[in-house]
């Protein structure tokens, strides 16, 4: 005998009779068969890029090492500089020219984002004022022709530079005007007691030469950058009552720090809290400066980096406290460094849920993602509360000094994340933006769960789940809408409206699907940290990811790669039906519950039967369930009367529809 229970108060589709649904057997309708159709990535792999997502036999990579001198008229806000620029031709390539980015030339109003995108122009300037570049020739400077397109800059080279590992040294001076208040990118933001300088993209910068397109060269249009890594030198002038705070680790303290500065400093490197370095006070007594008059000639070194920025001001309140990390290898004549957590804001962002928690959130950031990630690799981590668009650079961040409370913490560990993606990670941020934000917003949302017992969990704000802080809810309207871009649309061509919640939210939460609904932590982890170690201080591709991934962690994810990257797909998944079948003689009793698959987006999908006498049995349905099949029948070990049935009991899975998931009978009999 069979007794067959029907689905009460679902549609009446659901109702249906196990009986009477096609076989099991019955085939995908042809419209659903691309899912699992061979994915031809972007990028073939070669000698240079393997078929596992490594680095090839052949990768090879420029490099481009720094000694910058620049001073800053604060009156004028002018900024000059010189440069020079040690550039190592690593590619089997003689290059005849080389390619400069010109950041700062974004404010003038004929480039082209001024056109393009004029929301992002608050303030203007006459952007770079190039007044020479030579090319040192055996000691020997000579002036070389270059030409300004936009916000490049190409020199012609004497004589072509040749290929595998060959160097020259380019020297560039110039200047420019530091624009107004703006949005975290550069600006002169004032205060109670003077003016913020927070100054990033300010020297002109090698653009990348590779393996995939030679020099590229896209337009800064006001997004994201890519650059070579090398080490940096750099000094900044300033007045004398303006403290200066940067990238990398200041290397003559004794000049610009007064001795209590000094021990003060030294008493943060052992410090767990924070450790006040300029005060409150300090900042309205001109006596707490080393010098009374003139200027200083701030210095600072950062090996292994793609761009340095800094800050400067006379309203800083600065305090620190020690990075519990292992010591960095000593540079070649340069003295050993502590590792300390940094904050500098003005005295009106001090607060006991503002800006007096900055340096707490930026030790638990760096020690818990060099845990869980990657080691840190620069000596220190400076958090500035300035204009707060929210900006990283590498070693020190732009944010907010009005933030407080969950906001600073979010801001904060988001903007320090970028450490390691794209810092450490050099993903092309001006074509892949989901490598940069959504990767970085993923490792995120994980700092909030593990800051503090949950204090700012879950991480709920205008990068990841904004709406309920459930991840699995708040990203329905974005798979649904039928305007949303793919994650791999190119960064530029990305809408405003969705730059958040696909770039940021959806490149995030497609990396928190994988770990917790495809892999698990444990493989997942293994493998995106093999990744990291992989590519640290490279220049890795979608494609690579994608194959690495897959191939580090056994898996083939080309569905997945399609339908969340590619594609804008969802899952859903219906309960069609059950029925309870006597036993025969010699067999058990069983149950068969019924499944249908309606979406594109084969996530696993745990089924879930809670009995009458407690016990509860589950399955994950596997993607490849439904390869062959839109409809499934699962058979199970029959325990009584059914209490509930349910498909995916845990919310877990982005669902639009989430009726037809539990089944709940009138009557709890048993045969």
């Amino acid at each position: 005998m069979r007794l067959f229970i029907p689905l009460l108060g679902l549609a009446s589709c659901l109702g249906t009779a196990l009986a009477a649904r096609p076989a099991p057997s019955q085939t995908m309708p042809l419209s659903m068969r691309p899912v699992f159709d061979t994915l031809v990535l972007p990028d073939a792999p070669d000698i240079w890029r393997s078929g596992s997502g490594r680095p090839g036999p052949a990768y090879w990579q420029n490099r481009a090492d720094y000694r910058i001198e620049s001073r800053i008229d604060t009156a004028s806000h002018v900024l000059t500089g010189t440069e020079a620029i040690t550039y190592t031709n690593n590619s089997p390539d003689a290059l005849d020219v080389l390619w400069l980015q010109l950041d700062q030339n974004l404010y003038r109003k004929d480039s082209r984002s001024w056109v393009a995108f004029p929301d992002w122009h608050p303030a203007s300037s006459e952007g770079y004022a190039i007044e020479r570049v030579t090319v040192e020739v055996k000691g020997v400077e000579k002036p070389v022709t270059f030409r300004i397109s936009d916000t490049r800059m190409q020199v012609s080279l004497p004589e072509p530079l040749a290929a595998s590992g060959h160097a020259l040294k380019l020297h560039v001076t110039w200047h420019h005007t530091i624009p107004g208040e703006w949005g975290g990118r550069t600006a002169v933001t004032p205060v109670k007691d003077g003016a913020i300088f927070e100054v990033a993209q300010w020297y002109p910068r090698l653009c990348v030469y590779d393996d995939l397109r030679g020099w590229d060269t896209l337009p800064y249009l006001g997004q994201e950058f890519y650059l070579e890594y090398g080490t940096i030198d750099y000094a900044v002038t300033v007045p004398w009552n303006v403290t200066v705070v940067g990238s990398g680790a200041l290397t003559n303290p004794q000049e610009v720090l007064t001795a209590t500065e000094r021990a003060r400093l030294a008493e943060a490197a052992k410090s767990d809290k924070r450790v006040l370095i300029r005060t409150p006070q300090d900042v309205l007594d001109p006596k707490s400066h080393l010098a009374r008059s003139g200027e200083k000639t701030w210095r600072f070194h950062m090996e292994n980096t793609r761009d340095v920025a800094f800050a400067a001001s006379s309203a800083f309140v600065w305090d620190a406290a020690k990075l519990d990390l292992p010591a960095l290898p000593v540079a070649r004549g340069q003295k050993p460094q502590p590792r300390l957590a940094m904050s500098v804001y003005p005295r009106e962002g001090a607060g006991p849920q503002a800006w007096d928690r900055s340096t707490e959130y930026v030790k638990h950031a760096i020690e818990y993602f060099s845990s869980q990630w990657y080691p840190y690799p620069w000596p220190n981590a400076v958090n500035l509360g300035g204009h707060g668009a929210g900006m990283e650079y590498p070693g020190i961040v732009f944010d907010g000094w009005q933030d407080k409370n969950d906001l600073l913490f979010w801001i904060t560990t988001h903007e320090l994340g970028h450490g390691w993606f794209p810092m450490i990670v050099g993903s092309n941020e001006r074509r892949h933006a989901f490598m940069d934000e959504g990767f970085n917003t993923f490792i995120d949302a994980y700092a909030s769960q593990h800051f503090n017992h949950g204090e700012y969990a879950p991480k709920k704000d205008a990068e990841f789940a904004p709406e309920t802080g459930d991840p699995a809810k708040d990203i329905v309207p974005v798979l649904t809408a039928s305007d949303a871009p793919t994650l791999m649309m190119p960064a530029e061509l990305v809408p405003e409206k969705y730059r958040h919640k696909v770039t940021y939210f959806k490149g995030a939460y497609g990396l928190m699907l994988l770990r917790e609904q495809i892999l698990g932590p444990q493989r997942f982890d293994d493998a995106f940290r093999a990744y990291i170690r992989a590519w640290a201080f490279k220049h890795p591709t979608p494609s690579d990811f994608f194959r690495f991934m897959s191939s580090e962690a056994g898996e083939d994810l080309t569905w997945f790669w399609r339908g969340w990257y590619f594609e804008n797909w969802w899952p859903q998944y219906r309960l069609d039906g059950f029925s309870q079948n006597k036993a025969r003689q010699g067999e058990e009793s069983t149950i068969s519950v019924g499944v249908r698959n309606e979406g594109k987006l084969m996530l696993p999908v745990k089924l879930s039967i809670s009995w009458q006498d407690g016990s509860r049995t589950e399955r994950v349905i596997p993607t490849e369930a439904w390869m062959l099949h839109d409809r499934l029948s699962l058979t199970f070990p029959d325990h009584g009367a059914v209490k509930t049935i349910a498909l995916d009991p845990d919310q877990g899975l982005p669902m639009p529809d989430r009726n037809g998931l539990v089944i709940t009978p009138a009557t709890t009999a048993h045969p």
